[in-house]
């Protein structure tokens, strides 16, 4: 019969208090080996003690410490593997050295708050064995990076190690003798942080997460050791570097930008807007909130006199708001920019943030409620806090709200706005290109119901760590499909990509905001402009998330306004996840598949049939997830209306073969596409029914496009009839207008009318 949870943690307790009393012995034996200064980095000699006062009686502390006892105790037994580097991303050489760092930062922490010597010897007796081993190592044998690293194939994954490492040497620094730091430090942790930084200022010495890695795993290491050139060199970067501007990265970034601030401070600086998010998207904006949180942590603790974590009004700490916010239902990160579908808040750098900003952000309760679906804490002062916060039921729902994040250093550089109603979301990216993770999608969006895509962003082009695939690495489908155009729900114009998909354009410049209204509950609004990715060309799309008693479910117009210097082919597809149900015009299906094009991801794309539509509104219905779902869009008798299809040119197999449907307007100057996105019925498996399978729009139609309005109007199959009317001319909230439509006249203060 299987012990109870609650008798094997009273085991586990009752094994620790005898092994502290035993070690509380042998420390009085040695006294010198527990008095000093350290931990203080992360965990705290305060934070330590409060820990042990409190092991036994919060749950999900207990829960998560005995958790990783378990999983370090197997690595102990395993004893101590450090093989020669050779292998890239999901290889073995690489996994062993990354899954040493990971147990080195838990047997360190296992050591302060168990106050067992078997962590502490394991700690020591890995750092030794790197310390042999580090001076031994040119750089990597793979040549694929800028910045070759020489346990990891790039200096990216070296840093991730210096990060991790150097927590756990704070954890057993006052245990080793002095003679056992020196060699540690002479032999193994300052080589470690000259050769990511001076030795490499192309990725110590930039704005990105690369350089964020390596600013704080040498400031890390820097402030365990309390050597101030190396924490000055982390915080603002290297005073010479001898790097030519105009350098770039393997995906095309910029290196060296003149005027830039380097450093912690310029990786803090540069890439948060004010609203906390990351011009990189939040794929990688957890990726990086992990180094910058953690440091924020072990300056707070160690160099109060920064007051970090009030740096740019909060920045941190709002980052962390921002990325729950860019997740869905699911908690699902919303794959902006290169982003992998899947990971979300549930990811361990999540854990750190949320509790992280529980601490020092004024205990939130709110985050306690994340804190709670995520499960386990992190083993240090804050996820103590996080504890007792979660014991003494003090959490409330995070409640997940339209929202309008900024992007850019100022704010001023587009955004990412979210509009939320019921259990719809849709995603509008109107941001910066975004580093060299960007995509050149200005004006694309993506659409969710209960946390799942109905309208997909594709995200990056790569298996994450998968060793069959590239070296899981990005594969060259990333540049040829993912990040191009086409690739993305947005306007292409004669098959070219936005700033023709150079970085070196596409940094320069941006979408702006036109309007975003979301005090109305039952109307969420947001409205964009791209100017310079088709010079001569301009673009305004405005999306409405819609709650109204005509309609099942929420649901969405999309108003996109082109007005432009010359004729044009406009291409806007709709990247919908499902199976087709019905349209209303006929098409025409190919036996033998050709590509839609020969460039900029067209290469990629099957098309799969064709047709024209049948009248002045062209219907496309499809099912997913159990819902049927409609786009109803105005259309012209020339357009070509086409099926397509992800694989083209893919012979290795590296895209998924998902459906696209494309509007193809050819020969027009001025145009604009008016859509209704409905959600609507569901069918049962187990009753085999189809409820409310046909769409309520009887018709889309554009009642007036002039260069100072817009108007749609949508009537029901009710019989009842909807107006939507932008001003395109004067986004102010003050402003009164006054529009006669088919001898009625309209009246409203704002940017929009909706009724």
């Amino acid at each position: 019969m299987k012990k109870s949870y609650i008798q094997l943690i009273a085991i586990f307790f009752i094994s620790f208090i005898a092994v502290s009393c035993n070690n509380s012995v042998e420390s009085e034996k040695n006294n010198t080996k527990t008095e000093g200064s350290h931990p203080k980095l992360i965990l705290t000699k305060k934070g330590v003690d409060k820990i042990r006062q409190n092991l036994g009686n919060v749950p999900v502390f207990d829960k998560t410490l005995a958790d990783t006892k378990a999983e370090v105790d197997a690595e102990i037994e395993l004893g101590i593997l450090v093989p020669i580097p050779k292998d890239l991303s999901g290889g073995y050489t690489h996994e062993r050295h990354k899954k040493n760092f990971i147990m080195l930062q838990k047997a360190g922490v296992l050591f302060q708050i168990l106050n067992d010597e078997k962590y502490a010897n394991y700690v020591k007796d890995m750092l030794f064995a790197y310390a042999k081993l580090y001076p031994t190592l040119p750089v990597h044998p793979q040549t694929r990076s800028y910045a070759r690293g020489k346990l990891f194939w790039q200096c990216l994954n070296d840093s991730n190690w210096l990060v991790y490492s150097a927590q756990a040497y704070d954890c057993v620094y006052d245990w080793l003798s002095k003679e056992e730091r020196d060699t540690l430090e002479k032999d193994l942790f300052i080589p470690f942080a000259n050769f990511i930084s001076v030795e490499n200022p192309q990725f110590f010495n930039r704005v990105h997460n690369h350089s964020t890695w390596g600013n704080v795993a040498v400031g890390m290491i820097a402030l365990v050791m309390d050597n101030d050139e190396l924490l000055e060199n982390a915080l603002n970067g290297l005073k010479i570097d001898d790097l030519k501007e105009g350098m770039k990265d393997n995906d095309g970034g910029l290196i060296q930008v003149k005027g830039q601030r380097l450093g912690f401070f310029g990786n803090l600086d540069e890439p948060f807007s004010p609203d906390g998010y990351y011009n990189e998207g939040p794929y990688y904006q957890r990726y990086a909130m992990y180094p910058f949180l953690i440091f924020a942590e072990a300056l707070h603790n160690v160099k109060p006199e920064l007051k970090i974590f009030e740096y740019k009004d909060g920045v941190l700490l709002k980052a962390v708001d921002a990325l729950i916010n860019l997740t869905d239902a699911k908690g699902d990160f919303f794959p902006l920019n290169d982003g992998q579908k899947g990971m979300s808040y549930y990811t361990a750098a999540l854990v750190s943030a949320v509790d992280i900003a529980y601490e020092y952000g004024g205990e939130n309760p709110e985050l306690l409620s994340i804190a709670k679906k995520q499960d386990r804490v992190v083993l240090d002062d804050t996820g103590l806090a996080i504890a007792i916060g979660l014991k003494e039921g003090l959490e409330k729902p995070f409640t997940k709200k339209s929202i309008n994040l900024s992007d850019g250093k100022n704010g001023d550089e587009g955004g990412v706005g979210i509009l939320r109603n019921e259990n719809i979301e849709l995603v509008y990216k109107y941001a910066s290109q975004g580093s060299s993770h960007g995509h050149y999608d200005k004006l694309s969006f993506s659409l969710y119901e209960d946390g799942n895509e109905v309208i997909q962003d594709y995200g990056l082009a790569r298996f994450v760590n998968i060793e069959q695939k590239g070296g899981g690495n990005y594969l060259k489908e990333n540049k040829t499909w993912a990040k191009q155009t086409i690739a993305h729900n947005t306007l292409s114009v004669n098959g070219e990509n936005h700033y023709e998909g150079k970085f070196d354009i596409g940094s320069k410049h941006h979408p702006e905001l036109y309007f975003y209204d979301d005090k109305n509950p039952n109307v969420q609004i947001i409205s964009a402009t791209e100017t310079n990715a088709y010079p001569g060309t301009e673009m305004l799309r405005t999306f409405a998330l819609i709650k109204d008693k005509d309609f099942q479910r929420p649901f969405t117009i999309d108003l996109f306004k082109i007005k432009s210097n010359k004729k044009n082919q406009y291409d806007l597809p709709y990247y919908y996840l499902g199976h087709i149900m019905k349209t209303n015009f006929d098409y025409k299906s190919y036996p033998q598949l050709n590509a839609l094009g020969t460039k900029n991801g067209y290469q990629h794309l099957w098309k799969e049939a064709a047709g024209k539509p049948s009248t002045d509104n062209t219907v496309f219905s499809w099912k997913n997830n159990n819902k049927f779902y409609t786009l109803t869009t105005t259309s012209n008798t020339t357009d070509e209306l086409i099926l397509a299809r992800i694989g083209a040119q893919d012979p290795d197999y590296n895209l998924r073969k998902e459906p696209s449907f494309i509007v193809r307007r050819k020969n027009t100057q001025n145009t604009t596409f008016a859509s209704v996105i409905e959600s609507h019925g569901s069918y049962s498996y187990v009753t085999e029914l189809a409820l409310n399978a046909y769409s309520s729009v009887a018709n889309v139609k554009i009642v007036l496009d002039t260069e100072s309005y817009t108007a749609v109007e949508i009537k029901t199959k009710k019989d009842t009839t909807k107006i939507l009317i932008i001003s395109n001319k004067d986004n102010s909230a003050e402003s009164k207008h006054t529009v006669k439509i088919d001898n009625k006249e309209y009246n409203w203060k704002g940017s929009y009318y909706y009724k």
